[in-house]
């Protein structure tokens, strides 16, 4: 059985490059033309302190080269889940099953629109990974990949550990997926706003003061949902999250940078409307979500 991996980013590289150091066949459905042709041209490439390995990888941006892939992993941004969708649609088995890792709210739902409930498992992961160049990744250390209650949970489970990930089972993600969010929320739009690096945060008082600001209105809206945080003190987890990632550039950062949409609208944006839904007001997130947004050119 191969894995299909929808997505040409970093943490679309490195999962293919970690399943196929096991010998498992990796196929990337891919849209970013340089993404594209560095993994045709070249494979993927894994960075682990300081040492380049490639592996071959098969690699196209069109979904019929996949047609009946029974087992599919989404990895791209937020802001692309609706493509990725119609994607799968076009190429995912009638009983196979996509896997959504990706950041923020709303990814699942947005799956389970264009392909059922029953063919959309939904999962964490706190794994780091920064892209050097396309087709080329960074291991940015270890961390945990939590699978939310599925019929192929275990079969998920078993692949990943195989290639060296950490996995955790659980009936539900949501404490995680909260959890991650107000960290989220706390780091990347900031250090998006200021062009900092995350360990940047701490040292600048005003800086820190809505960092906090952030997190404990996440907090609040969890609290509200009745979901429980992993932490119980989302200030301080997300400052020791800053002072541990203290030289790395946010993902949101980096698509700033690179002038790329960001995934604002799945963080800052989803905290919002929760909490507008829960009647927990989040003035915060909601002016820097806007201000994130205004950065994008007109």
């Amino acid at each position: 059985m191969s894995t299909l991996i929808v997505g040409s980013g970093a943490l679309a590289c490195l999962f293919a490059a970690r399943l196929a150091a096991i010998g498992e066949p990796v196929n990337l459905l891919a849209s970013w033309p340089e993404g594209l042709h560095a993994l045709q041209t070249d494979g993927v490439a894994l960075e682990v302190d300081g040492t380049r390995t490639q592996f071959p990888v098969r690699a196209s941006s069109d979904p019929q080269d996949f047609a009946g892939a029974t087992r599919a992993l989404v990895l791209v941004k937020s802001w692309q889940t609706a493509r990725a969708a119609e994607q799968l649609q076009a190429c995912l088995a009638p009983d196979g099953v996509a896997l959504t890792l990706q950041n923020g709210l709303g990814n699942q739902e947005t799956l389970q629109a264009a392909l059922g409930a029953p063919r959309v498992a939904v999962g964490v992961i706190t794994t780091g990974a920064t892209l050097v160049s396309p087709g080329i990744v960074r291991w940015g250390g270890d961390g945990i990949i939590t699978l939310g209650a599925h019929a192929q949970q275990a079969s998920f489970a078993a692949l990943f550990e195989q290639a060296g990930f950490q996995v955790n089972l659980a009936e539900s993600v949501a404490s995680v997926q909260w959890s991650k969010l107000a960290i989220n929320a706390a780091i990347n739009p900031l250090t998006a706003l200021l062009n900092i690096p995350n360990g940047e945060l701490l040292t600048r008082p005003a800086a820190a003061a809505l960092s906090a600001q952030l997190a404990q209105e996440a907090a609040s809206v969890a609290a509200a949902l009745q979901i429980p945080l992993t932490f119980a003190d989302p200030v301080a987890a997300a400052q020791d999250v800053a002072r541990r990632t203290t030289a790395n550039h946010s993902s949101m950062l980096q698509d700033v940078q690179r002038g790329a949409p960001t995934e604002i609208e799945a963080i800052c944006g989803a905290i919002v409307r929760a909490g507008q839904a829960a009647g927990v007001p989040t003035p915060v997130n909601e002016t820097v979500w806007k201000l994130v947004e205004a950065l994008k050119p007109a």
